[in-house]
């Protein structure tokens, strides 16, 4: 989400399914697989997992085998103890636009899920949980999706310094190689006032504060499409689908191949420590195949599709555009559980809540130098620098418009800390969050999913935005702010 707005820019071709030699899996689907067979019940970290053979093949003397993993697809909290409750009872009090929303909740496509940290005296913290309609069918998670490429790119960073014994590769200066004939090689970044080159850091800091795309781009080249989603597996984090880049102006010819990428140590290396000068990273192919499966991957009931430029007697006219009648199929696009969504935020910011899968293990320079970009406001970043009137607080923080009419203090220290990435695409707004208030320690998470397109046709940038999704996502701090942070 490089602006406010959806569009024609969003959009991204579907993808082959199964190929020899390659694995195909299958994610989102929170129903029973349609195959026979019972499911195996394994416990993974103290939580239930099921796991259900989908399809085993055999190439070259190996059987390849994918699963569907239902864990965080159930829609229940994995922990026993911490029952997901029903949150539409709750909204009673919430405002006029929240109840419009409950009221059409399956044509918005409506989940919501709020986590409370509850933090017991001498025991170990855990999440309190209502849920409504979390799992109920496919949302594109569009620019939410970019906390998944900051977090692998730092785990990346940290396996690279382990292997090669360095440090600070996070702020050395890197190249990206052409990615196909043709395209151009990546160094430089403008908005770099340090140096104006490109480095991990800098990107993090502008896909969390402005939501950058292109630096959301940089990060995939960075880890690869397979490292990318296995890392996001490993965490426990099965429902995780990403196939494509966002907003890219080129046309790949493979979306799941990534470039070289080269780290130039001889600038911002550590005075006097040892090591290569350059950290390269080869050209990598994916041959990972995933797709979402389960309810709602058919969405709208028509879509634009650009055909390319065309010769025309008007100076200046775009590119051809015609409406393609029929729903747009979201199987091979990028996807995400609303759960998943809002486990991966709490295993960022609050590691010391049990979760399913791995722990996510950064170290603490890393790991505050992605919550701090993903909590401050445009204008309070030195490098990059945003205009706060291009760029308002809100600007990727919804729910703000709302927290602030109950509690106003804007200054650091004193104001509710939000912390989260949004999204915003094809008519589906995103907030993932977490809100807490510095001066009692209060804390929650919230993870919104909302669709707003009446017309039903996608792409043609006539989405209710302002009119429908932001004043909902208002009210809806509001009344988180009330409920939960003011107490």
């Amino acid at each position: 989400m490089a602006g406010r707005k959806g569009g024609l820019s969003v959009n991204a071709a579907p993808f082959p399914g199964h190929t020899e030699g390659s694995l195909e899996v299958r994610r989102n689907d929170c129903r029973l697989p349609a195959e026979g067979g019972p499911f195996l019940l394994t416990a993974m970290s103290g939580f239930a997992a099921a796991v259900a053979p989908r399809r085993a093949r055999v190439k070259g003397g190996l059987i390849v085998v994918s699963f569907l993993l239902l864990s965080g697809c159930l829609e229940m909290d994995p922990a026993p103890q911490n029952p997901v409750q029903e949150l539409a009872p709750e909204l009673a009090d919430a405002g006029t636009t929240v109840h419009r929303a409950l009221a059409r909740a399956e044509a918005c496509r409506l989940q919501i899920l709020v986590s409370e940290v509850v933090e017991p005296h001498g025991g170990r913290p855990r999440l309190r949980r209502w849920g409504f309609r979390t799992g109920a069918e496919y949302f594109y998670p569009a620019s939410s999706i970019k906390l998944c490429a900051a977090v692998t790119a730092l785990q990346e960073i940290e396996r690279l310094e382990q292997e090669h014994g360095i440090t600070g590769l996070a702020d050395a200066p890197l190249e990206i190689a052409p990615l196909f004939p043709g395209d151009a090689a990546q160094s430089e970044d403008p908005a770099h006032l340090a140096h104006g080159r490109i480095t991990v850091a800098h990107e993090i800091r502008k896909l969390a504060l402005v939501s950058d795309n292109q630096a959301f781009n940089r990060l995939f080249d960075l880890v690869g499409h397979e490292r990318l989603n296995r890392s996001m597996h490993a965490l426990g984090l099965p429902s995780v689908v990403i196939n494509h880049r966002l907003s890219d102006p080129r046309a790949i010819p493979d979306p799941r191949a990534s470039a070289a990428v080269v780290f130039r140590r001889t600038e911002g290396a550590p005075s006097g420590e040892a090591g290569p000068r350059a950290v390269v990273l080869p050209a990598r192919t994916s041959t990972l195949r995933l797709t979402n499966s389960g309810p709602g991957l058919q969405v709208g009931t028509a879509y634009l599709r650009t055909l390319g430029t065309t010769a025309s007697a008007t100076p200046g006219a775009g590119p051809s555009v015609e409406t393609v009648p029929q729903p747009m199929d979201f199987t091979s696009r990028n996807g995400i559980s609303l759960v998943d969504l809002q486990h991966l935020l709490v295993k960022l910011i609050r590691p010391d809540i049990p979760l399913p899968g791995a722990r996510l293990d950064l170290s603490e320079v890393h790991r505050r130098l992605l919550i701090d970009a993903l909590t401050r406001y445009p204008r309070e970043s030195s490098d990059p620098r945003y205009s706060p009137a291009e760029y308002p607080d809100e600007y990727c923080k919804f729910l703000l418009p709302g927290v602030r009419r109950v509690l106003p203090d804007t200054e650091p220290g004193r104001r509710v800390e939000i912390t989260g990435k949004i999204g915003r695409a094809y008519g589906f707004t995103i907030e993932n969050s977490c809100l807490r208030n510095p001066t009692n320690g209060r804390t929650v998470f919230v993870a919104v999913a909302i669709h707003t397109n009446d017309d039903g046709v996608l792409n043609d940038d006539r989405y209710e935005y302002e009119t429908v999704a932001d004043p909902f996502l208002a009210d809806l701090g509001e009344w988180v702010a009330r409920r939960w942070l003011l107490r």
